[in-house]
């Protein structure tokens, strides 16, 4: 029986605000989200958040207001990537940068884990590295399921399957830790 050890919750649309970037301080969790962050941690599992957050290297934001944050809802672990898509760093998604840096520092086993999120780089960076993947439908999510039915991704964007389409975080939650034994590996 396979147990997940980690999930990796994308922050902007997945556990709360919108398809924009909002700010610490002005950022506000959906509904019962602290609940089902609570629900992971007493099943025993890693939470960590996975979020690109090019505001920081604006100047917008910094890495240590995002982290407090974070760790005020209840993650375990932090991975932001804090470039901008112009840097070429290794851990923005769809790079699986931070997956593979959380594996290194948690031991982790990453087809033993999840990627819950709104936008198909958090899918695409979970299908190189053999994360189960769930898109929500909240934040960018409707749009990206949308376009998934409709078959408007081509090439590699195309081939990413999610094991489970949610309407939010909550839901996914619940399915992931339903299933998580029947759950096929990649």
């Amino acid at each position: 029986m396979t147990h997940i050890q980690a999930v990796f919750i994308d922050r902007d649309g997945t556990i709360g605000g919108n398809d924009q970037v909002i700010y610490p301080g002005e950022f506000t969790l959906f509904p019962n989200v602290s609940k089902t962050i609570l629900q992971l941690k007493s099943s025993g599992i890693l939470v960590c958040s996975f979020t690109n957050q090019p505001g920081i290297s604006k100047g917008e934001s910094t890495c240590y207001r995002f982290e407090k944050e974070l760790k005020d809802f209840g993650f375990d672990e932090i991975y932001m990537c804090p470039h901008s898509p112009d840097e070429g760093c290794q851990c923005r998604k769809p790079s699986p940068g931070m997956l593979k840096r959380a594996a290194n520092d948690h031991n982790l086993d990453l087809g033993n884990c999840a990627v819950i999120g709104d936008r198909w780089t958090d899918l695409l960076a979970a299908e190189e590295v053999g994360c189960k993947k769930i898109l929500v439908k909240t934040g960018s999510g409707k749009e990206t399921f949308e376009k998934y039915m409709n078959n408007h991704f081509f090439g590699s964007w195309g081939e990413v399957q999610p094991h489970f389409i949610a309407e939010d975080i909550n839901k996914a939650v619940r399915w992931l830790l339903l299933n998580e034994s029947t759950i096929p590996a990649e």
